[in-house]
């Protein structure tokens, strides 16, 4: 770890424990924990509060309006919100220790209707913007008999079918994909390897790709942007109903893109036959407008399954080339996927593919 990521962990364990503690309040929880550090987002969690430095990166303005979305009661009990709380995060991009809350998990929007806002700049070691939020607990990836596929359907639908709130700006799925092809071919440059993972992402149409808008009448959708099991948490901890988190990737766009990932996973192999018709069916019964209540849901899954193959099989081939080594099984099936889906015509679904 850097000496700039170490200044990091160290500045938002402060935070966080300094929001979760009341002045005089004894404590008696252990010493901050990691529990991410990627460049997108590191997290580090004190007693009760979970304290996020985002990409650096980060567009404050589209951040801003999403962690709002979050805050907004519109999503209440779909989408996990921030913590507030005087001087915990200044509308003028200020970030300093922090007075803590009096009532940790508070979600009052302490009278800005905008709700609260990562801070600027400036912010943070390394210009990071840093929000907090109330600790969950999240899907035990030891018990994969008992992933919520049926609940992560649920709250996509419910998403989905609620009206934006405010502004937002597009759901940032396509341009992840885009940001994971260009990852890897900066971490494997002249790789043939690389060849049918970049066949499968040219073949794609360009808003799949980020170049350019979503179908139309598809395009204003309520989004996640990024979902998969890890984006779930149980609040209040550690059985309350099952909550979305990280928004850093939501706003409008093709509800598609949220089905994308486990249809892509279920064609590929890693996702059971009964849990895809479990979480497609659960989506559907919740009145998820992504796919057809009845028909065939690939013709609208196709190419967001297609693109989630290639963006999971780019990180892959970039991941196994700075850690210098091979690709795992679940890494090899999903580059085998997206090897298969480079010589198939445009429009024969993943699903159908053998």
């Amino acid at each position: 770890m850097t000496t700039t990521q170490t200044s990091v962990v160290h500045e938002l364990g402060v935070l966080a424990h300094r929001f979760a503690h009341p002045a005089g309040a004894p404590c008696v929880c252990e010493p901050p924990q990691l529990l991410a550090d990627r460049s997108d987002g590191t997290v580090v969690r004190s007693g009760a509060v979970v304290a996020k430095a985002h990409a650096a990166d980060a567009d404050r303005e589209a951040l801003a309006a999403r962690i709002a979305l979050a805050a907004a009661p519109e999503l209440t009990g779909i989408l996990l919100p921030p913590l507030t709380g005087p001087g915990c995060l200044e509308p003028d991009g200020a970030f300093r220790s922090p007075e803590p809350c009096d009532r940790p998990g508070d979600a009052a929007l302490s009278g800005d209707p905008r709700g609260p806002r990562p801070a600027g700049p400036s912010a943070a070691p390394g210009a990071r913007p840093v929000t907090l939020w109330p600790l969950g607990t999240p899907v035990d990836p030891a018990d994969p008999g008992a992933a919520p596929w049926a609940e992560a359907a649920g709250l996509l639908a419910r998403l989905h079918r609620t009206k934006p709130p405010l502004p937002l700006p597009p759901m940032r799925g396509p341009a992840k994909a885009a940001r994971a092809v260009a990852r890897m071919c900066a971490a494997r440059p002249g790789d043939p390897v690389v060849l049918p993972v970049l066949a499968g992402w040219r073949a794609l149409p360009a808003w799949a790709r980020g170049e350019a808008p979503p179908p139309a009448r598809r395009d204003r959708f309520l989004c996640h942007g990024d979902l998969h099991l890890g984006q779930l948490v149980r609040h209040p901890a550690p059985d309350g109903p099952w909550l979305l988190i990280d928004v850093d990737d939501a706003g409008a766009g093709d509800p598609a893109w949220d089905l994308a990932r486990p249809a892509a996973w279920y064609a590929a192999g890693l996702l059971a036959p009964e849990d895809w018709s479990l979480f497609l069916n659960a989506y559907r019964s919740a009145g998820g407008p992504a796919v057809p209540a009845a028909d065939d849901p690939w013709p609208v899954l196709d190419v967001p399954a297609r693109a989630l193959t290639v963006q999971t099989a780019a990180v892959a081939l970039a991941k196994c080339a700075t850690e210098q080594r091979e690709p795992d099984a679940h890494e090899q099936l999903m580059l085998a996927s997206c090897a298969r889906i480079a010589t198939l015509p445009p429009d024969l679904a993943p699903g159908t593919a053998s």
